[in-house]
């Protein structure tokens, strides 16, 4: 059970990873090592499931985003581990998601360009044996950016 500190350090690390045990003790009113034991604890526990940079797409030459609905015609076991394996192996696809609607999955995906995305498409998954139909989406302006967890 998460108490009240727990939810508040769960906030504040959302916000800011870096914030070392004394910091998170001003702000929770508690000792540096009671709040380094409560962090250790949500990360033992599976609350915190690591921690990562957020990288500007567009200084690293990632011009396009995107969203991409993939419908399979094959839903076999064996054709659905091949279609995930090969999501996976795919770095410009940054998040995969297995859908219930029309779509079977959903992919969000950052390329170089236009022509990068036509490649991915066209290249990569509308040859795999199981992809009956691929829709894309692309990013116009992103309004809100992968925001923190609601706690």
């Amino acid at each position: 059970m998460l108490d009240n500190a727990d939810i508040r350090i769960l906030a504040a690390l959302q916000n800011d990873a870096h914030l070392t045990a004394h910091q998170l003790g001003e702000i929770l009113h508690l000792s540096p090592s009671q709040a380094g034991r409560r962090r250790q604890r949500l990360e033992n526990e599976g609350y915190i499931q690591g921690y990562a940079a957020q990288l500007d797409p567009a200084k690293l030459g990632l011009q396009v985003q995107g969203f991409v609905q993939v419908q399979l015609g094959l839903h076999d076991p064996e054709h659905s581990a091949s279609f995930a394996r090969l999501v996976s192996t795919r770095p410009e696809i940054t998040n995969a998601w297995t859908m219930t609607g029309e779509a079977d999955y959903l992919l969000h995906v950052y390329c170089a360009d236009l022509s990068a995305l036509n490649g991915l498409v066209h290249d990569v998954l509308l040859p795999h044996p199981a992809v009956a139909r691929v829709q894309s989406q692309i990013v116009m302006d992103q309004l809100k950016r992968d925001a923190p967890l609601p706690t």
